[in-house]
């Protein structure tokens, strides 16, 4: 009856849909929720885009993604400049002479550099073994201390000692008195709201939501010629091989009948008694004038069934297995695992898009 399905009506599923739907495809998305939009669906709420699944900034160096997002919404200018909370103390990220500043009231940049370098070269660190090792390696004691310790032992549910160092790529350090927390050439937050953007990439589609694809799963297996599924490929095969490791948030949203909260769209509190990692402040994001403001509150947690995931945990036993199921997929060469779920890696939304294109290219021409 159709040319494909899409199971899932986030970023990558109705991308897809798009670009499928362009090529003059028959296509089908179902959504388990009832509601379309994936991690980046907002609500509008007192005039203010709430973002129910963590705030979401779009930021590119492609001009072919930013002019293809441009072409169903209004991005503004919005810039992110995030603030760390540490015990109260303020700090001003990603880390800067702002940083530096805060921390150890230097302002030259030659100054700051031979305080990190001699902290890294104190600490004696020469190959990492850890992301605590991996860390103080690139940014020094203080800065891992104060700004990446206890965040990111919040976040990841563990010690950094046991954590792999692979997690930590890149702690970039600017010597320069910019808060912007990208360097992308592009950067801004739809002025219509996340929402907005998935409606108009699956206009001319049909998309049930409330459709749960396991529940009826040898219904929707022979209703289309190709799949395209962005949920959990560990899932998709019931488990069959083992599980794998995911993490996921908890949200708590209040409504203050007060014009503003803490004056800054995102607030990171980086000790690790805080509960929360990060507080994040919605009319920020549109710069809304309203007597009310919106507030999330998010931790970070283990996921169990009947979470949503978030994140993949990227160590060896789930990149081992995630082969695994890679290797199990080829019996299916008409379904397409894709997202940050049937993928197992993380996208940011630039990175979702330029990988909706490449497959729609690959399978389609």
């Amino acid at each position: 009856m159709y040319d494909y399905l899409i199971v899932g009506s986030g970023l990558f599923g109705a991308s897809c849909a798009y670009l499928l739907h362009k090529k003059g495809k028959k296509v089908l998305v179902i959504e388990k929720k009832d509601v379309v939009g994936g991690g980046i669906r907002t609500e509008r709420k007192d005039g203010i885009d709430v973002h129910i699944y963590g705030p979401h900034i779009f930021h590119t160096s492609d001009k072919e993604v930013w002019d293809f997002v441009n072409q169903f919404v209004t991005m503004n200018d919005f810039i992110n400049c995030p603030i760390a909370n540490f015990h109260g103390k303020l700090f001003h990220l990603p880390f800067n002479m702002n940083t530096f500043v805060d921390m150890w009231g230097i302002s030259d940049p030659e100054v700051a550099k031979k305080k990190i370098q001699s902290q890294i070269e104190e600490s004696g660190i020469k190959e990492p073994k850890n992301l605590e090792e991996q860390a103080i390696s690139m940014v020094g004691t203080d800065i891992y201390e104060t700004l990446v310790k206890g965040y990111t032992e919040k976040q990841w549910g563990r010690p950094c000692k046991e954590l792999p160092k692979e997690i930590i790529k890149r702690l970039p350090v600017r010597f320069t008195f910019n808060n912007n927390y990208f360097n992308d050439t592009y950067q801004g937050v739809p002025k219509e709201g996340y929402t907005a953007l998935i409606e108009k990439l699956l206009e001319g589609v049909e998309v049930r939501t409330s459709t749960d694809y396991f529940q009826e799963e040898e219904h929707f297996r022979h209703l289309a010629s190709k799949m395209i599924f962005t949920g959990m490929i560990d899932q998709f095969y019931h488990l069959q091989l083992g599980k794998l490791d995911y993490r996921t948030l908890r949200f708590e949203t209040e409504r203050l009948e007060q014009r503003d909260f803490q004056g800054n769209a995102v607030i990171n509190y980086t000790d690790s008694e805080t509960p929360y990692t990060r507080i994040v402040e919605h009319k920020h994001f549109n710069m809304v004038d309203s007597p009310v403001t919106y507030i999330t509150k998010e931790y970070s947690k283990e996921y169990v069934e009947g979470d949503e995931a978030f994140y993949p945990v990227n160590n060896e036993r789930n990149s081992t297995l995630y082969k695994a199921y890679l290797e199990l997929s080829k019996k299916d060469p008409d379904v397409y695992f894709a997202g940050r779920l049937g993928m197992y890696q993380y996208f940011d939304m630039d990175d979702t898009i330029l990988a909706a294109m490449k497959l729609i290219e690959r399978i389609e021409g």
